[in-house]
């Protein structure tokens, strides 16, 4: 997987937005619905969000006095991929989310820094360090929601990261559903290992001493040799008692092949693999705009609620904006 492109790409794009001085144009909520959030299907809007709101959170998400409901009974955590963020990641799905009537929250993870801009640039550290956030940040929610269990719904690197916390930070038992889009669970190591092991060992060249964590009575240590790669992922990266979804696209330009995403699970495993483009030719979501188009919300809604499907549409989707 070339993550190390998909930074440059969301660069790029962060830069030409704000030197075109564009502000978000979502689209309106449907007449009659005022408490509706207004939702927009173009992953360029999450990164207009956070330049009109530094470090700031979407509307309607990390609201720590939301309480699920008896429909809706999990909050849901939204885990961006490398070099995203809590606004520029999930513009889209934070909004029909919460319009759903789910508790909807979004951390950014692993930044280098709390100072902005780069604090708004996540899952760029050590990926040990990213786990340790995801934990803190669920224990918070589950908290505060007086819950037990998250729904997950995670893209790219934020497919893998809740997966260590599942497996080896206490986060085994607190998941009901995990939704991944583009995810690469038949993979080996990638942009993201060795970037985030550069940076460890550049803080360690500098005496800064590693996060102090806090203790962890429910967390256990993988196998001394295995990476963090293959922790994740042997003898597997499902567990029981969790329904799994997996969403990819065949014109996904930074996991490649885009087919690594696709992973049955063993028995005693619940898992569904989706490619987009499977009876609509007219998805062209890349890496991007899976996150940001009316027919990937579709699917992430009925995943998390397959008692209650809906239609799920065949719309024209745009590499990187969506539609």
């Amino acid at each position: 997987m070339r993550t190390g492109r998909a930074i440059n790409v969301l660069i790029s794009a962060v830069v030409t937005v704000a030197v075109a001085g564009l502000l978000a144009t979502p689209v309106a909520a449907a007449p009659g619905a005022p408490n509706k959030l207004p939702v927009t299907y173009n992953f360029l809007d999450g990164i207009r969000a956070e330049l009109s709101n530094p470090g700031g959170s979407l509307p309607g998400t990390n609201d720590l006095t939301c309480r699920p409901t008896r429909q809706h009974p999990h909050p849901v955590v939204l885990l961006h991929g490398s070099g995203g963020g809590r606004q520029t990641n999930w513009v889209t799905l934070a909004a029909v989310l919460k319009n759903e009537g789910y508790c909807v929250f979004a951390p950014t993870y692993g930044a280098l820094s709390p100072v902005w801009p780069a604090s708004a640039l996540g899952g760029l550290g050590p990926k040990i360090d990213s786990a340790w956030d995801v934990k803190t940040f669920i224990d918070r929610v589950l908290a505060a929601t007086r819950t037990d269990k998250v729904d997950i719904v995670g893209h790219s690197l934020g497919t893998e990261i809740p997966t260590y916390w599942m497996k080896y930070l206490g986060g085994r038992g607190h998941v009901a559903h995990y939704v991944s889009l583009a995810p690469y669970w038949r993979q080996g190591p990638d942009d993201d290992d060795a970037r985030g092991e550069a940076v460890a060992e550049f803080r360690k060249s500098l005496g800064i001493l590693e996060p102090t964590r806090p203790a962890c009575p429910a967390c256990s240590t993988p196998p001394a040799d295995l990476n963090f790669n293959r922790a994740v992922r042997e003898p597997t990266p499902y567990l029981p008692g969790v329904a799994y979804t997996n969403i990819v696209t065949r014109h996904d330009e930074i996991v490649t092949p885009y087919s690594v995403g696709l992973l049955d699970g063993p028995p005693g495993t619940q898992v569904r693999n989706i490619v987009v483009q499977d009876g609509c030719a007219r998805d062209h979501s890349d890496h991007m705009s899976i996150t940001s188009n009316r027919r990937s919300a579709a699917l992430v809604l009925n995943a998390l609620d397959p008692a209650h499907p809906r239609r799920v549409p065949c719309v024209a989707v745009e590499p990187f904006t969506g539609g």
